[in-house]
């Protein structure tokens, strides 16, 4: 462990660790994230396995498609967030901040966990995650995703 700050570059931001940092832990988020200046900062609403286009009020049939289980409903929101990434001009690199809202922590974070690591594929965001008694959504989904990304400048 170190007593000094370690920062590392990635796209438009730095990632910094602070006292008491050991690199042989394994953790699914960084203590902080310094965007540059230069940066264009997207906000992306949570996604979930739902469609993300979908009617206000809710229309439950919309969502009788969406599987069940939280492995298939984790792949299907990176899915959603990939697209808003695209859209942006950001990449996975690029999510400084992710914000994870869980129906069930204890059943479903380590799952969530392992599809996040290989979505991210090595980048690691700041991140919270949060037990819900449900999501807006709909009652059948288990997580919901919101990011913020530190886009390139054009």
């Amino acid at each position: 462990m170190s007593d000094i700050p370690e920062i590392a570059t990635v796209g438009q931001s730095d990632i910094i660790h602070h006292e008491g940092y050991d690199p042989n832990i394994v953790s699914p988020y960084v203590p902080a994230i310094r965007v540059a200046s230069a940066a264009r900062l997207v906000f992306i609403s949570g996604v979930t396995g739902a469609p993300v286009y979908h009617d206000h009020p809710h229309v439950a049939e919309v969502f009788d498609a969406i599987p069940a289980d939280v492995a298939s409903q984790t792949r299907i929101a990176f899915e959603h967030l990939d697209r808003a990434l695209r859209a942006a001009g950001a990449e996975r690199h690029d999510v400084v901040n992710l914000i994870r809202f869980f129906t069930n922590v204890a059943e479903d974070q380590d799952t969530v966990n392992r599809i996040q690591a290989e979505w991210f594929g090595g980048h690691i965001p700041t991140s919270t995650s949060v037990e819900v008694t449900r999501l807006a959504t709909d009652s059948r989904l288990r997580l919901e995703i919101h990011v913020v990304a530190a886009a390139p400048p054009v």
